[in-house]
């Protein structure tokens, strides 16, 4: 059995994703923890599971408090509802993170990934933990933007760019352009690299949604969604440019 902690504050959504973990039989769970305080005093009296479930915003702070404090070699998988803590989470042995409201299907791959990571029973230390992750890099496939006092999720494949404009990065859909948290650097980081494309400082365009390239005198990009603003690939970026869309 993989020993299994869920740390979350919202009891309906514990109790939830419980129900929702009942379903593989492969784990136990084997604590259901409520705040950073209590999951400190939980992680330092007792034998660290195998995978851990984490809210990221919990009542008396942030999860990644407590995994700071107590080093663990458990793989994480971070469930949140909000997008701008997934880059940080990637680096605290996260292998996968999941936005609320949880779907099973998205469970199940986290799950699958987990497994796909272990090479026997038994626990493996977090520097090889670390050097596995870096073999399967967790991607965005999901990006929440708030309307007004509404949350939308939006799934990057009905995305056709990134942009910056006034030092906010947008993303454009076929409806319109949503302001997001990120910044470019960040995104370039946890997108999938077989998609998306950092053609300029201003831009990353998805390979879906190529419309047109013209190439005199210089390199432009015509997405079938997109912005105001002409989409031209820097010149040092169109070689790389070139063998991305040929990879």
């Amino acid at each position: 059995m993989i020993k299994t902690v869920i740390i979350e504050d919202e009891k309906p959504a514990a109790r939830k994703l419980e129900r929702m973990l009942s379903s593989f039989p492969q784990l136990e769970v084997v604590a259901s923890l409520e705040s950073v305080e209590a999951a400190l005093q939980w992680f330092s009296e007792n034998e660290h599971p195998q995978l851990i479930f984490s809210d990221i915003v919990l009542g008396d702070g942030l999860s990644f408090d407590i995994f700071e404090k107590v080093p663990t070699k458990a793989f994480i998988i971070y469930t949140t509802a909000f997008d701008q803590y997934t880059l940080k989470a990637f680096k605290l042995n996260s292998i996968d993170y999941l936005l609320k409201p949880i779907l099973e299907e998205d469970l199940a791959k986290a799950i699958d990934k987990f497994q796909s990571f272990l090479p026997s029973d038994t626990m493996i230390n977090s520097s090889e933990i670390k050097q596995l992750i870096k073999k399967d890099t967790t991607t965005l496939s999901r990006i929440l933007v708030k309307i007004g006092y509404n949350l939308k999720i939006i799934r990057t494949e009905e995305i056709s760019c990134f942009f910056s404009e006034n030092k906010i990065v947008y993303l454009q859909t076929e409806e319109r352009s949503y302001p997001s948290d990120f910044t470019l650097d960040e995104l370039d980081n946890v997108l999938d690299p077989q998609k998306f494309f950092r053609v300029n400082r201003q831009f990353i365009i998805s390979s879906d949604y190529i419309r047109n390239i013209h190439t005199s005198p210089y390199y432009k990009v015509e997405l079938k969604f997109q912005p105001e603003e002409e989409i031209t690939v820097s010149r040092d970026r169109i070689k790389d440019f070139k063998n991305w869309l040929t990879g």
